[in-house]
């Protein structure tokens, strides 16, 4: 089954982000957990988190369904000690906001080196901040999400990926999450038949097709290898159609989460229906 969804509002408490999901016809969701425009954010109550459970369960969203989002400040390739210390913080912050809400994934962008450290100092300091992390957390999966390469971003290629997996010590505890937009802007041209295959297939080769544990289901309003990260409206963008024709048919994206990120949320539940109607 295709565990499609979106990325939903939590705005009034993370206990309203199932209920908007299921408003929406959603069988996943993702969410921030916290501000993800601030370093600090208040506490989630136990209430709340009680809550939370509660209505994932009157919904049905089990952890697995679940891709909470960190926040967009993380850096944990920084190359600045002090921004690399916040950045950890945080991050261990919103790994313990998902242990407390009872979740497994943890999706977050690897970090930049700012044009001030080399790429690979800046990959290992992002594998060492997960190590960091892993360490003191459990249960909880941190979930490399691909770039489109925009500025001094990494993770656009699957090796820079796979350089993180490779000096993360619990690989048990780490995976990826495919954005397709990021993909084709980074160079992989999911967009034919003959690209979307050879795409997974470098993906297999160079990471492993056992660490894919989500996607980000968007089209791309900038071309290929642009570097550039625009989402589109499904359908609507460089991707077209066909992508989204492979992926519904594809079993290698079944039972993991498929977060729609489009920027017009009230297409949302038609997108949703519209990919469902792919499926042969």
């Amino acid at each position: 089954m295709k565990l499609l969804g979106a990325h939903v509002s939590a705005g009034n408490g993370v206990s309203q982000a199932p209920i908007n999901a299921h408003n929406i016809g959603a069988r996943s969701f993702a969410l921030f957990t916290r501000n993800p425009s601030r370093w600090q954010s208040k506490p989630i109550s136990d209430k709340e988190a009680e809550t939370f459970k509660e209505n994932c369960i009157k919904y049905g969203y089990s952890p697995n369904q679940i891709l909470p989002h960190d926040s967009y400040l993380i850096n944990l390739g920084a190359p600045d000690d002090e921004k690399l210390i916040m950045s950890r913080e945080a991050f261990l912050d919103e790994m313990r906001r998902c242990e407390q809400l009872g979740l497994t994934l943890l999706n977050f962008h690897p970090g930049s080196h700012l044009k001030l450290i080399s790429p690979d100092d800046c990959l290992d300091r992002i594998a060492e901040s997960i190590n960091i992390t892993l360490d003191a957390t459990k249960g909880v999966k941190a979930v490399i999400e691909n770039t489109a390469g925009q500025g001094s971003n990494l993770g656009y290629a699957f090796a820079q990926i796979a350089h993180i997996i490779d000096k993360v010590e619990d690989k048990s505890r780490v995976g990826v999450c495919i954005d397709s937009c990021h993909a084709f802007a980074a160079g992989y041209d999911l967009s034919t038949p003959e690209g979307y295959e050879s795409t997974w297939k470098e993906f297999d080769e160079v990471i492993g097709l056992q660490y894919l544990s989500a996607m980000h289901i968007n089209d791309t309003k900038k071309g290929l290898a642009s570097k550039v990260d625009r989402h589109a409206p499904l359908g609507q963008g460089m991707l077209g159609a066909e992508f989204f024709k492979l992926l519904m048919n594809d079993s290698r994206m079944d039972n993991i989460p498929l977060i729609l990120e489009t920027p017009d949320e009230s297409l949302w539940a038609q997108e949703i229906q519209w990919l469902d109607s792919l499926v042969k």
